[in-house]
């Protein structure tokens, strides 16, 4: 019997250890499956608790906006409430890294809606502006503008017409063959307004809210940092240095965008365009960016939306520009500008 039992113990063993290892080996098996779901799960599974705070916060502020365009009467609210729609345009941007792709084009379309509104209260209670394009020979002269002086205003002859209204914000309207400069810091500017430029160069410093492009053709733009968002409609043959929240171009044609962005560039009916890194430099312009929260490069100026082209291919209407042919560091060092208001 002794030898019966001494030989039953091992037998008894052998399967105690093996279920042990496979259990050891069972246990491993599951952490390491647990630790690369997390791993994977980090970048492409936003947080749900982040997004359902972005989203309440979003409403509130979209709804605010929304009781302000219907209770407005008197042109004097329109500026106020073109600022809120642009702090709702920098919310989106600071929190693009969080959200998924569908809230961030549903937010940007509830946007777009928030403008097309207020464009057209805008088209309602504001007085027709009394200049327009002029079918008038054009001078071949160049000058130099500074907002601080006065200057003499060179007709262009008529562009197609534009979706985007004509605003009431400064700017530079309506020149040709000049050189347009602007300082920002020091003054009280929300928005600024580029319109109806024909082979200019123009150069602006410091920081503004927000950034109104259209009907550009041969034109050179150097801008410091936009705190809201920029948008772009009719340019052809440009070459645009600009850093902002958020970048929307439409219309564009054979241009060249150099951009620091925060959230994904932004084109729609657009060809020919190409994207760069910013390369904007003048004194100052680092505490400028550090203001704006624009002082990392996000790497966004090669993520392009295309909204017209919904394949998943690579869209043909834009193209990152190759290093041997962009331009170099942009030096506003010789710049000479005051900080006069228009």
């Amino acid at each position: 019997m002794s030898n019966m039992e001494g030989e039953e113990t091992p037998h008894r063993q052998i399967p105690d250890e093996t279920l042990q290892k496979k259990h050891q080996s069972m246990i491993h098996r599951l952490a390491v499956r647990h630790q690369t779901r997390l791993e994977t799960r980090k970048p492409d599974s936003p947080d749900s608790s982040s997004t359902s705070a972005f989203l309440s916060r979003f409403n509130d502020f979209k709804n605010s906006i929304t009781t302000q365009i219907e209770s407005a009467a008197d042109p004097s609210c329109l500026t106020d409430i073109s600022s809120s729609i642009s702090d709702l345009e920098k919310l989106v941007a600071e929190n693009s890294y969080c959200l998924p792709s569908y809230e961030i084009r549903a937010s940007l379309k509830t946007i777009s809606d928030l403008r097309q509104n207020l464009d057209t209260l805008t088209a309602h209670i504001v007085p027709k502006k009394k200049f327009s394009f002029k079918n008038k020979p054009v001078k071949k002269e160049t000058h130099i503008i500074n907002q601080d002086t006065e200057c003499n205003t060179v007709s262009l002859p008529e562009l197609k017409k534009t979706s985007l209204p004509v605003r009431d914000s400064p700017g530079f309207r309506d020149k040709q063959s000049q050189v347009l400069v602007k300082n920002f810091k020091g003054s009280e500017i929300g928005e600024f307004t580029l319109s109806g430029l024909d082979s200019c160069e123009v150069k602006l410093v410091g920081s503004v809210n927000a950034l109104f492009i259209n009907q550009l053709k041969n034109c050179k733009v150097y801008v410091g940092p936009v705190m809201g968002s920029i948008l772009i409609e009719e340019v052809e043959n440009c070459l645009l240095v600009l850093v902002s929240h958020q970048i929307r171009i439409h219309f564009a044609k054979r241009s060249d965008f150099y951009l620091r962005v925060r959230s994904r560039p932004i084109i729609e009916d657009s060809n020919e365009v190409r994207f760069a890194p910013y390369c904007l430099k003048y004194k100052g312009i680092e505490a400028d960016l550090e203001v704006a929260g624009l002082n990392e490069e996000t790497g966004n100026w090669a993520n392009v939306d295309d909204f017209k082209w919904l394949r998943a291919v690579q869209s043909p209407n834009w193209s990152v520009l190759p290093e041997e042919e962009r331009i170099g560091t942009v030096d506003l060092v010789d710049l000479e500008c005051g900080n006069g208001t228009i």
